[in-house]
C-alpha cells in the first residue's frame, strides 16, 4: 500500500499543486484515465474548502491530503484542522453530510459555499464520506483502480 501525503498552507495558490499532485498519483496508482479530471476537480474542491474554512476559522495548522494506493481503490483524503463540533461523532455519508450542511448554511454567505463544494464533490465521487479525525474535518474520497489485467484484452 503506498501513500503520498502533503501539508500546505492555507493559501489558495496552494490548492493547484495539490490537484496536480493528485493527477499524478492518482494515474500513477492506475485510476482510469477517463476518471482523472474527476480526481482532479474533486480534490480542488475539497482543499478550497479546507482552505477557506481555515481562513474564516483562524486556523493556523496546514491542510493535510493523504493519498493513498490500495489494492483496488485509490483513497484521497483531505483534512482540515478546524475543531469539530462535538455534536458531531460520527461520519457521514454524502447525502447526509450535504443535508447537515444545507441546514447550517441557510443563512447563506460563507456556509453556502460549504454546501456548494460538498454538492460538488459528491458529483465527483461516487465513495464519499465526510467526517472528522482527531484534528478536525475530514473528506474521504475513493475511485477503482483498473485492474492491468483487463488492458491486455
Amino acid at each position: 500500500m503506498a501513500t503520498v501525503e502533503l501539508r500546505f498552507s492555507a493559501l489558495p495558490a496552494h490548492v493547484r499543486t495539490a490537484r496536480l499532485v493528485a493527477a499524478a498519483v492518482a494515474r500513477q496508482a492506475g485510476v482510469d484515465e477517463s476518471v482523472l479530471d474527476e480526481v482532479r476537480l474533486a480534490v480542488g474542491e475539497a482543499c478550497s474548502r479546507a482552505v477557506g474554512l481555515h481562513v474564516r476559522n483562524g486556523v493556523s495548522h496546514p491542510v493535510r491530503v493523504k493519498l493513498t494506493q490500495q489494492e483496488k481503490r485509490f483513497v484521497i483524503e483531505v483534512g482540515d484542522g478546524v475543531p469539530t463540533p462535538v455534536t458531531s461523532h460520527a461520519d457521514s455519508s454524502a447525502a447526509e453530510a450535504l443535508s447537515m450542511a444545507a441546514g447550517a448554511g441557510k443563512g447563506g454567505g460563507e456556509q453556502s459555499d460549504d454546501t456548494m463544494g460538498l454538492a460538488v464533490i459528491s458529483g465527483l465521487v461516487d465513495d464519499l464520506v465526510i467526517g472528522h479525525d482527531d484534528d478536525g474535518g475530514l473528506i474521504r474520497m475513493s475511485w477503482p483502480i483498473a485492474d492491468p489485467a483487463d488492458d491486455e484484452l
